[in-house]
C-alpha cells in the first residue's frame, strides 16, 4: 500500500507509463496476498468457526477472484517487460507504445481477459472449501472432475499462468540485454574518439537504470517461479514416462510462487533512488 501511494505521487523520476505498470503490479500482488494468503487460509485454519461457509458456498467466488488476481499479477509483469523491451530496443515505436495512455489500455485489456478466462472456475467448482493448503481452495464438482471441460480449463490455466509468461520474460530479457550490450560498446567507441570528453553519458545512465529495474522485476519472477513451472511441466508432460516428483517439491514451488508477490514490490521499488 505504501508503494502504491509513493508511486501515485509521481515523484520517483520514472515516466508516467512505467509508474502505471508498477502501480498495477503492486495492486495485483497486494490483491493476491489478501485473497490467497489471508482469506483462503481463514476458513482452513479456523474451520470450526467458519462452518457457515459450507452453506453460503462462497468458495466459487473466492476461487474466481483468486485465479483472476494471480493472472493479472503474472501478465502485468509480462506487459512491463514488453514495454521496457520496446522502449530500449525499438526506438521507432517508443513514442507510440511506451506512453501512459497505452499502458492504461494494455493493463485494462489484460485485466478484462484475466477475469473472462477465470470465470469458468465459478461453474466448475463447488462451493465447498477443500480445507487444505493446496492452491485449489474449492472441491471440484463430481460431474466435471473427469470431463473434457475440466481438463481444458486446468491445462490452459497452467500454460497461460506459468509456462508461457516464463518463456516470454526470458526471451524478452535476453533480447533487451543483448541490444543494450551491443549499443553500449558502440557508444563507448564513438565517445572514446573525443579524447577531451570525460563527462558521463546521460543516455547510458538512463539505459542502466532501465536495465536494473527490468532485471530486478524479471529475475525475481523467474527465480521464484522456476520451481512451480518445472513441476507443472514435469507432471503434465513428462510424468507419463517418468516418476512423479514428490509432493514436497510442489509445496516448495507453490510457496516460492506466493513469495514472489511479497518480494516483488519491495525489490523493484527500493532499487530506485528517488523512491527511497
Amino acid at each position: 500500500m505504501l508503494t502504491i501511494v509513493v508511486l501515485f505521487r509521481g515523484m520517483c523520476g520514472l515516466s508516467k507509463g512505467v509508474i502505471r505498470y508498477l502501480m498495477a503490479m503492486a495492486a495485483a500482488v497486494l490483491l493476491v496476498v489478501i485473497v490467497d494468503l489471508v482469506l483462503m487460509n481463514i476458513p482452513i485454519v479456523y474451520s470450526e468457526a467458519f462452518n457457515f461457509l459450507w452453506n453460503i458456498r462462497i468458495c466459487k467466488v473466492h476461487a474466481t477472484l483468486l485465479y483472476a488476481a494471480n493472472d493479472c499479477s503474472v501478465w502485468f509483469t509480462v506487459m512491463f517487460t514488453f514495454d521496457r523491451f520496446v522502449a530500449i530496443r525499438c526506438q521507432n515505436l517508443k513514442a507510440k507504445y511506451s506512453t501512459e495512455r497505452m499502458a492504461v489500455v494494455f493493463l485494462g485489456t489484460v485485466t478484462a481477459l484475466s477475469c473472462f478466462k477465470n470465470v469458468f472456475w465459478y461453474f466448475l467448482l463447488s462451493g465447498t472449501y477443500r480445507r487444505s493448503s493446496l492452491p485449489w481452495p474449492c472441491v471440484a464438482r463430481d460431474a466435471v472432475q473427469l470431463s473434457v471441460a475440466w481438463t481444458v480449463v486446468e491445462f490452459s490455466s497452467h500454460i497461460l499462468t506459468s509456462v508461457i509468461p516464463f518463456v516470454v520474460i526470458l526471451l524478452l530479457n535476453a533480447l533487451t540485454i543483448r541490444h543494450v550490450l551491443v549499443a553500449s560498446r558502440g557508444r563507448k567507441r564513438l565517445r572514446s574518439r573525443d579524447s577531451g570528453n570525460c563527462s558521463k553519458d546521460p543516455e547510458m545512465e538512463n539505459r542502466k537504470k532501465s536495465i536494473i529495474l527490468l532485471l530486478v522485476v524479471s529475475a525475481n519472477f523467474i527465480v521464484l517461479w522456476i520451481t512451480y513451472v518445472v513441476h507443472t511441466v514435469w507432471t503434465r508432460f513428462i510424468c507419463f514416462v517418468a516418476t512423479i516428483p514428490p509432493f514436497s517439491f510442489w509445496d516448495l514451488g507453490y510457496m516460492l510462487q506466493l513469495l514472489s508477490c511479497c518480494t516483488n514490490t519491495g525489490l523493484y521499488s527500493l532499487t530506485q533512488r528517488k523512491f527511497r
